[in-house]
């Protein structure tokens, strides 16, 4: 009876069935949620900037203040892509 569970099925069919009932969001939510909530900063910033140039809006403090929550979340979000590039590049030199 190798690799049978108490319910009757394998290993493999308890985690995919597991897996199913879990409505958690997973990494790759975060991740689509992070590029998204960046692009949206990304945008804020560049309309900032134009009001700013085009004199609809004379706040450069608020301008400033976007452009740097747009850039910073911009390195968050290529930091996240360096370490996820490096891990699995790491898998890939991993000998089974």
């Amino acid at each position: 009876m190798q690799g049978v569970t108490r319910s009757g099925g394998t290993p493999l069919q308890m985690f995919s069935s597991a897996a199913r009932r879990d409505t958690r969001p997973g990494f790759a939510d975060h991740l689509k949620a992070t590029f998204t909530n960046t692009n949206n900063m990304q945008f804020q910033a560049k309309t900032a900037m134009e009001e700013l140039a085009t004199g609809r809006n004379g706040n450069i403090h608020e301008t400033l203040i976007s452009m740097s929550k747009a850039e910073t979340s911009f390195k968050m979000l290529m930091q996240v892509r360096n370490k996820v590039l490096n891990a699995y590049q790491e898998i890939q030199r991993m000998q089974f």
